[in-house]
């Protein structure tokens, strides 16, 4: 009887920690900020040639990408139309989108069009990618899921704000641009329904309509029910819906290196040790050709690296067991992507493994890191021009928080508890 007590204590406290918040906020807001700059850093780096990638003038014309969706059921609203001026309002909106993500500013709304706008790029022109483009093709989807803006974001500080107001008998700040963007989207998606222009797959639809319908439930609780049970219960489906995600984040992480370690084994490049030489002589994956050389020329520094890199990848699921371990591969494989960044000239497959491998990163370190931005945010600050602006009027002075910023958490920033700064506001 002891054991079924003591079983049945053990999985009430797991059920109540799973539910009554959002684990790992500081994880998920580096997964928020490292995904949405690199495909901002994306979008950006190729603006020049982006009609020739994604665009009209593509070698894989619009009439092919309309027969592949139309076989695979992919989804890309790029593929509503082929006018140029379509392709030049969606890129433009799919960057800004990628900022807004980046600053955690409207992120129920932005990590949304973030997705939107991820999906339609590239299955427009499914060819263009480095591999790291199916990362952030899954990540998107991911993160309309997270409660990511928890700290460090815009709607973390906005909630410390309509906080402190609370805790001083003022009235909350009445929300105008979440309603706004809640009207505009809603017809959006529904003429985008009736038009069957949302793909071939069911799970899409469903999601949307099931955010935007839910973006309405949390603006009506927050609005006439703030401490009611109503939202109680949206914080708690919040939660297990962003645990459940935060899970198979790092299921699909620890999926990746393993697939990538046993598939390698396999192969006798990698055997023999030689595998990394290869890559090393290739013009293309070279974009500092004297470097590569150098490192090619060393036949036991190419050996050390090949079988590093299989050890690590193989056996970095099993250290999760052992948090010492675990963060000693983890700094070897953030190593590892960097020197791919640096060596083979792939940046942007880099920063999307490393964003990915930060949802294993310690919360320690993670609110260390935060308190160091804040401080040197701070002497940056201290160093402009001082203006005599009150904070009600927009000014820079400091804003005060719900919490002790510097003093509590390294001056992160963190909203409230209960998802109040995850952006759950009418599509805020």
């Amino acid at each position: 009887m002891d054991r079924i007590a003591t079983a049945g204590t053990a999985l009430a406290r797991a059920i109540q920690r799973v539910t009554a918040s959002a684990l790992g906020p500081y994880q998920s807001a580096v997964i928020r900020i490292g995904f949405a700059a690199t495909y901002l850093f994306f979008l950006v780096r190729e603006l020049p040639h982006r009609h020739e990638l994604y665009g009209p003038d593509s070698p894989w014309h619009w009439d092919l990408a309309r027969q592949l969706t139309a076989g695979n059921e992919a989804f890309s609203v790029l593929l509503w139309s082929d006018s140029a001026l379509w392709f030049e309002v969606v890129y433009a909106l799919t960057v800004l989108s990628a900022a807004g993500l980046l600053l955690g500013w409207r992120t129920r709304t932005t990590s949304v069009l973030f997705m939107v706008g991820v999906l339609s790029v590239q299955n427009r022109s499914v060819f263009m990618g480095d591999g790291g483009d199916n990362v952030i093709h899954l990540m998107a989807i991911y993160l309309v899921l997270t409660r990511c803006a928890q700290v460090w974001s815009l709607d973390a500080r906005r909630a410390a704000r309509d906080a402190e107001r609370t805790a001083r008998g003022l009235p909350s700040r009445r929300d105008v641009t979440g309603p706004v963007l809640w009207a505009v989207l809603g017809p959006v998606l529904l003429g985008a329904t009736l038009t069957d222009g949302l793909g071939g797959t069911w799970w899409l639809p469903v999601l949307l309509w099931i955010l935007w319908l839910s973006a309405a439930a949390w603006w009506a609780a927050n609005r006439f029910a703030p401490q009611g049970q109503q939202r109680a219960l949206l914080d708690v489906l919040a939660n297990l819906a962003h645990n459940a995600t935060l899970l198979v984040i790092m299921v699909e992480v620890c999926l990746i290196y393993a697939t990538a370690g046993w598939y390698k084994i396999q192969g006798s490049r990698w055997q023999d040790g030689t595998a990394l030489y290869y890559p090393l002589k290739l013009d293309y994956f070279a974009p500092w050709p004297a470097l590569s050389d150098v490192l090619a020329s060393s036949g036991l520094m190419v050996m050390v690296l090949t079988y590093a890199t299989v050890i690590v990848q193989v056996a970095f699921p099993f250290t999760l067991f052992n948090r010492r371990l675990k963060n000693v591969l983890l700094v070897i494989m953030i190593g590892e992507h960097a020197g791919i960044a640096l060596l083979l000239g792939l940046p942007f497959f880099s920063m999307a493994m490393i964003a990915a491998d930060a949802v294993f990163l310690p919360t320690v370190f993670l609110v260390r890191l935060g308190g160091r931005a804040a401080l040197g945010r701070q002497r940056l600050l201290a160093r402009l021009p001082r203006r005599s602006r009150s904070p009600e009027a927009g000014g820079p002075q400091e804003v005060p928080t719900a919490r002790s910023a510097p003093e509590e958490r390294g001056g992160t920033g963190e909203a409230p508890p209960h998802g109040t700064g995850g952006g759950h506001t009418l599509v805020g």
